[in-house]
């Protein structure tokens, strides 16, 4: 009798508290709880910025529950291309950081899977770099100039320090909170805000059949 391998866990690394209530509000596992390719999944909050991000992930990898997970980065993130708007998804080619960059598994199938799971939503993708502080400005001009088309805090940091630990699948999926046109300010961004947070809630099944896709027998 054949013994099958235990199924891949995943964890999904978010920053912020309200991004986590996004994802569970939408359907997220608690951690242990399996998803549809039957391995465990875990959402983490980091905090916010690429320090927390990296020490968070690094922790939770360390452990023997999660040694061997996919990951995925997610949450929000500044649009740097013109016609960008709140609510678009952004799904990395790679992630960039100055300590260089970190290719991302299955863009093609997670892009097919979010059009499912959010109709009508535009999703970009492209490399998606790291800040180390919220980008306002001329600076969005010149990270677009690096061939960029978004930025956030953690995600380059999430998945760095993903691979730094051991081989494994991972990949960034962020939805546009503000853009060019839509700038974050305090006051006057609660539409976008909301637009953004309804799509974080309806991504996870993208990311249950990507994580499934990886447990599939190769070819």
């Amino acid at each position: 009798m054949t013994t099958r391998p235990a199924p891949t866990p995943l964890l999904v690394a978010c920053a912020l508290g309200i991004e986590r209530l996004a994802l569970r509000s939408g359907g997220g596992r608690g951690a242990g709880r399996p998803g549809a390719g039957g391995g465990p999944v875990t959402v983490l909050r980091t905090g916010m910025g690429p320090q927390a991000a990296e020490r968070a992930v690094t922790r939770m990898l360390a452990g023997p529950a999660l040694r061997d997970a996919a990951v995925v980065a997610t949450g929000f993130c500044a649009g740097l291309a013109p016609g960008m708007h709140p609510g678009d998804l952004v799904v990395a080619e790679e992630t960039r950081d100055p300590r260089g960059a970190t290719p991302c598994v299955g863009t093609e199938l997670l892009v097919k899977e979010l059009v499912r799971a959010v109709p009508g939503r535009t999703v970009h993708t492209g490399p998606l770099t790291g800040s180390d502080h919220v980008v306002r400005g001329h600076e969005r001009a010149d990270l677009l100039a690096t061939g960029a088309i978004a930025v956030d805090m953690e995600s380059a940091a999430t998945l760095h320090s993903a691979v730094r630990t051991g081989a494994r699948p991972v990949a960034a999926v962020r939805v546009v909170v503000d853009a060019p046109e839509h700038e974050l300010v305090r006051i006057g961004t609660v539409r976008g805000g909301i637009s953004a947070f309804r799509v974080l809630r309806a991504v996870l099944p993208a990311f249950f059949e990507w994580h499934r896709s990886l447990l599939l027998p190769r070819r």
